[in-house]
C-alpha cells in the first residue's frame, strides 16, 4: 500500500468524497484515503464486506478477518461502494424473470 499520495492528488479532499453516504446492506470495500488518518489495521485494506449500522458519522462494517467475522468502525471516506442492496434485489428479480421465461418455453414444448 502507498504511504502517501501522488504529487497531483495532494491537497484538500473533495467534499463529496468526505460526506459520501452509504446505506445499511450495501457491499463496500476498504480503500484508504491517504489524506485522512485511518483507524483500522493495514491487513484490512482491500477487504470487502457489508454495512450493518452507524455510530455517529462512522460506519459499522462487517468483514472476514482470517476465519472470523469482525465488525470495524470506519469513516465513510475510506469506503468504496461496490453494490447497493437495491442492486442486489434488482438482480434477483431479473434472475426470477429468466427462470419463469425458461419454464414457459419448456412447458410449450
Amino acid at each position: 500500500m502507498a504511504k502517501s499520495k501522488q504529487i497531483r492528488q495532494r491537497g484538500k479532499l473533495k467534499l463529496s468524497q468526505y460526506f459520501k453516504t452509504v446505506t445499511v446492506g450495501d457491499t463496500v470495500s476498504i480503500v484508504p484515503e491517504l489524506g485522512v488518518k485511518r483507524h483500522f489495521p493495514e491487513r484490512m485494506c482491500g477487504k470487502s464486506g457489508t454495512v450493518i449500522g452507524f455510530r455517529g458519522e462512522f460506519v459499522m462494517f462487517k468483514a472476514m478477518d482470517g476465519n472470523r467475522e469482525k465488525v470495524f468502525i470506519i469513516h465513510p471516506v475510506h469506503l468504496k461502494r461496490l453494490r447497493t442492496l437495491a442492486d442486489s434485489e434488482v438482480k434477483v428479480k431479473k434472475a426470477e424473470k429468466v427462470v419463469k421465461v425458461k419454464e414457459k418455453k419448456e412447458t410449450k414444448k
